[in-house]
């Protein structure tokens, strides 16, 4: 999401399952000796010298076990910009971030000034690092390096389409993350985050609290509207999930299938238009098939790519560059500069990527999320015919999105059921999407409007991208959300802006 930059965001976007970005570094926050008791917050200067310098920082501790809240406890850490005016403030907006695996501590100062004055004024603007995120108490699985390669993160067949060396990663994944990620590693999922959601709302003294869930962070905002339905005060879901609870993420995975084939045909335009000077073909059509041969080239005989992680630039490479790619249209340029360094026999220069410890932490933290969200299947066999059949209806991403993640292998059963959203509750949410948005595709979305019923408005932007409301929205539907936040009004039935 961007919360610090969109170059950052898209380097980390395969991090887990949804676009994310790459948290802040532990100085964002203040030092553990500047905490208070549990389930009380201390604000002082954050010591971040990039941030707002309104901006300030705390610690929150939370029981790092719900079923025994008085074992061990955890810290969470904790951003805010108070209102603009005092007078005109009606609670705090928690700013919730995708991933598993983002954090939004530096949201207040960032996409938060995007935010209109009326908000502004309306709302303390609250970021936080989820559990297991640095500088909350961190969780990693000291994995070996090649396997946090953007390729490895997420489950590329091999060019034959088989799924060896998925199951192999996956099992030294998740033995890694069992060795070396305490006890903590089994205590992060969705469940647990919308709690601590619900401790950070009592320490802020607020007996209701809003919220601007995005990507994930719209699946963590309806399981708290779940959890905790009359807590809740204005709720925004922007880029939304298929909230199905038997099968939680492994739906967003496979959902990259359909984002892709959504998205790419405004690339391929874009990519094919006269005067463009990243042209790569002349059609629509000549753009897609020739993306297809040279991954299939790259498959046959890769080209070293001298700094990367592998050092190889493969069919998968290229395949992830076009996935990353697509998640904004001002990134087509990435995409296009890719294609045409190949055709030449050279490799494009490597992409900037976060220190290896920021990995290692985006990685644990998510791993932790999805795994203990629900449980995956655990033998090839069961993807094998799914990821065979992906192959051959959605080309472009090569049976991926059907592929056995970590989780195939991981060693501890869900500690409790995935929630199930439902119609029951209060009718406060508004949910905001793009039509084409290859991380959270429209299709997902509307299953999961039709999940929350009365409770929920929908608005769909006729846009491209991933993030809906003040990014790559529109005016009609910006106005909208913003009308919702400010006064509660919301379109009194489902919204199309084009």
């Amino acid at each position: 999401m961007k919360q610090i930059t969109k170059s950052a965001a898209l380097i980390a976007a395969a991090g887990v399952v949804l676009g994310m970005a790459v948290p802040l570094s532990a100085s964002a926050a203040p030092s553990p000796s500047s905490a208070r008791p549990t389930g009380s917050l201390t604000w002082v200067k954050c010591e971040d010298p990039g941030l707002d310098p309104r901006q300030q920082c705390a610690t929150l501790d939370v029981p790092m076990d719900y079923s025994d809240p008085g074992s061990r406890t955890i810290r969470i850490a904790v951003s805010r910009i108070p209102s603009e005016n005092p007078d005109a403030r009606r609670g705090a907006l928690l700013l919730i971030p995708g991933g598993p695996g983002g954090d939004s501590l530096s949201d207040p100062s960032g996409k938060g000034q995007k935010l209109p004055r009326s908000v502004r004024n309306a709302y303390d603007l609250v970021g936080f690092a989820p559990r297991g995120m640095a500088p909350s108490t961190a969780v990693d699985c000291a994995l070996d390096p090649a396997d946090i390669s953007m390729t490895k993160r997420l489950p590329w067949p091999a060019p034959d389409g088989s799924l060896d060396e998925n199951m192999a990663t996956a099992r030294r994944t998740a033995e890694a993350c069992a060795r070396n990620g305490g006890e903590l590693i089994r205590h992060i999922s969705t469940a647990n985050e919308a709690r601590d959601l619900d401790r950070l709302r009592a320490a802020l003294g607020e007996k209701k609290i809003s919220a601007w869930g995005v990507s994930y962070g719209t699946y963590v905002g309806a399981v708290y509207s779940q959890l905790f339905p009359h807590r809740t005060d204005r709720i925004v879901l922007d880029s939304n999930n298929n909230p199905d609870h038997t099968r939680v993420t492994r739906n967003w995975l496979a959902a990259f299938e359909v984002g892709v084939e959504d998205n790419f045909p405004e690339f391929a335009t874009w990519a094919s238009r006269p005067g463009n000077p990243y042209r790569v073909a002349r059609t629509p059509a000549e753009v897609r098939s020739g993306f297809l041969r040279l991954a299939a080239r790259l498959d046959r005989d890769p080209l070293p790519w001298p700094g990367a992680n592998p050092p190889r630039l493969d069919g998968n490479a290229l395949r992830q560059t076009m996935l990353s790619s697509l998640y904004d249209p001002d990134d087509y340029p990435t995409l296009a500069k890719t294609i045409r360094a190949v055709r030449e026999g050279t490799a494009p220069p490597v992409p900037e990527t976060p220190p290896e410890s920021v990995l290692q932490n985006v990685t644990a933290a998510g791993v932790g999320t999805i795994c203990n969200d629900v449980d995956w299947p655990d033998s090839a066999a069961a993807y094998q015919k799914d990821v065979t059949e992906s192959r051959a209806a959605y080309p472009l991403t090569a049976g991926m999105p059907r592929g056995p993640m970590v989780c195939a292998a991981w060693p501890y059963p869900p500690r409790e059921p995935a929630v199930r959203i439902t119609d029951r509750g209060p009718s406060n949410l508004l949910l905001v999407q793009n039509r084409r948005d290859v991380a959270t595709p429209l299709a997902g979305a509307l299953k999961l409007r039709r999940a929350l019923g009365d409770r929920a408005v929908m608005v769909t932007v006729n846009s491209t991208g991933h993030d809906a409301y003040l990014a790559n929205g529109n005016a009609c539907g910006d106005r909208a959300v913003s009308r919702f936040l400010a006064t509660g009004e919301r379109p009194a039935s489902d919204l199309s802006c084009d």
